[in-house]
């Protein structure tokens, strides 16, 4: 990856073409199961997004490999796809765009107030 690639994102878009062509092979269900995994990791995303890249490429794979086995996705993620992604992107309590933005305005308000009073 050089400069203009990470200034630009074209890096991340050729990715995430990549990573919709795979997933347009998968079955189904296996599809839709991709739409809400993307939808429950995005507010864990960081600015650009590319700290998902991996673990979108490491559960898309997972997808995939499950998928050519032949196992349900049912079987493969369970009733709670929302618990899966949680996991996948730190655990409980993982930080999203809400707290990161919160932190920053705390940060910003407590430097203004300590302007004021001191």
């Amino acid at each position: 990856m050089n400069f203009r690639e990470t200034i630009t994102g074209s890096d991340l878009t050729r990715e995430w073409k990549a990573f919709e062509a795979r997933a347009e092979a998968l079955p189904e269900d296996y599809r839709v199961a991709w739409e809400q995994i993307k939808g429950h990791l995005f507010p864990h995303a960081g600015f650009t997004g590319r700290n998902l890249m991996p673990i979108l490429d490491a559960a898309l794979g997972l997808l995939e490999e499950t998928a050519a086995d032949g196992q349900s996705v049912h079987e493969v993620l369970g009733d709670d796809i929302r618990g899966f992604c949680t996991a996948l992107a730190g655990g409980e309590g993982a930080r999203t765009h809400r707290d990161r933005w919160r932190e920053q305005l705390n940060r910003n308000v407590a430097r203004k107030l300590s302007r004021l009073g001191g």
